[in-house]
């Protein structure tokens, strides 16, 4: 074809697609116009992300995976990074799977659970997988694991009940597993053993993480002789203060189900009951991630029985709280998420709420108490100290 030919066809098709562009366009501005007029840039990174939060079960579920998979445990005992055919022969996954594994290593590296790096004793440099911060809290058998909260928190019995939020918004009253469950969850777990067994492991895990600052606050215990420490499970928690201030009785208090086949030890004793009734007097009572579980009314109601406990026989002990405090304008936006997002959690699960600091200070005036003190703990959780 002459050179003139191909001039005048390249001219032709420009002319065709600036025609087509210009349609294209054309339609863009009708259609933002019949969107309130917003930008087409505008709609689009909406839809990224209302799809963001469709999909955003597969965060937890790929979690699951990971903790189900071993996969931390695998990438610690290898004693370096491992690259994916180690690691699909370790799991010994069909080979037409490895691509799958890639994926979703892809995935969670990404989201900050591993690191992707590069091994310079292989010839190819092939990519491997090392643990971040996140992924060796997931180490099995390590000092302090959350394994136990990810395998709690996301059994299927309990989270399939988020799919009825619909149903449950409608019942008053009622929790998310009294519509789900035929139940509240305290009554689920004293019916259900092994999951009552699971949650009493994830809870120990999570107060290991506390535990970690609590050696460090010396200031809260001065001067104490005695503390209980309501809801306090399995005594993780009130090990760890026995170990760092062996003058202080502890007193573990908790539902029969959780103490009655623990053992005391030195200045460590279990004891059973209902927080709702009388709690053991001492010099202090520490509630530790409770408050949150429950609604205003009863938690009134609870910090008035705690408050009789801390000033027996002429005393003025006080109440040690950890728990979250709401505070929208200071913390940071992803610190903000996480407390909003237990805050949906806890009155799903129990009526519960987190509070802002007005809202904890209302309590407390309610419940009798004259001064409060708050501290940073960790990073979303907070120490309050209260006074009668």
């Amino acid at each position: 074809m002459p050179l003139k030919s191909h001039r005048s066809l390249l001219n032709s098709f420009c002319i065709y697609n600036k025609r087509k562009h210009k349609h294209h366009r054309f339609i863009w501005k009708r259609m933002a116009s019949s969107i309130n007029g917003r930008k087409p840039s505008e709609i689009f990174k909406a839809q990224t992300l209302l799809y963001k939060h469709i999909y955003a079960f597969i965060d937890s579920m790929s979690l699951k995976w990971t903790v189900e998979m071993n996969i931390p445990n695998i990438i610690h005992d290898h004693g370096q990074p491992i690259t994916l055919s180690n690691l699909v022969s370790v799991l010994q996954v069909p080979s037409s799977k490895a691509g799958n594994v890639k994926r979703l290593m892809r995935y969670l590296s990404h989201n900050g659970l591993f690191e992707i790096v590069t091994n310079p004793e292989l010839e190819n440099e092939e990519e491997a997988y090392a643990l971040t911060v996140a992924s060796e809290l997931l180490v099995k058998g390590s000092d302090i694991c959350l394994a136990p909260m990810v395998e709690c928190i996301l059994d299927p019995t309990l989270s399939s009940s988020y799919h009825e939020l619909k149903i449950w918004i409608y019942e008053e009253d009622l929790t998310l597993f009294d519509v789900t469950l035929g139940s509240g969850f305290w009554d689920f777990l004293d019916k259900n053993p092994d999951y009552n067994r699971s949650f009493n492991e994830a809870m120990a895990s999570d107060s290991k993480m506390i535990n970690m600052v609590l050696r460090d606050c010396n200031f809260v215990f001065e001067g104490l002789e005695s503390i209980v420490d309501v809801g306090g499970g399995t005594g993780t928690t009130t090990k760890i203060i026995c170990e760092t201030f062996p003058m202080l009785k502890c007193i573990v208090f908790d539902r029969p189900k959780v103490v009655e086949n623990l053992s005391d030890a030195k200045n460590l004793s279990y004891v059973a009951g209902d927080m709702f009734i009388s709690i053991p007097n001492a010099d202090a009572v520490l509630l530790k991630w409770i408050l949150h579980n429950w609604s205003d009314k009863d938690c009134v109601k609870m910090l008035k029985i705690c408050k009789e406990a801390v000033t027996s026989d002429g005393k003025r002990g006080k109440l040690i709280v950890i728990d979250m405090v709401i505070n929208e304008k200071n913390d940071e936006k992803n610190l903000t998420q996480m407390k909003l997002l237990m805050d949906v959690n806890m009155a799903c699960v129990f009526n519960g709420k987190e509070r802002n600091e007005e809202e904890w200070k209302k309590l407390f005036i309610e419940a009798g108490f004259r001064n409060y003190k708050i501290s940073p703990l960790t990073e979303f959780l907070s120490l309050i100290e209260i006074y009668p």
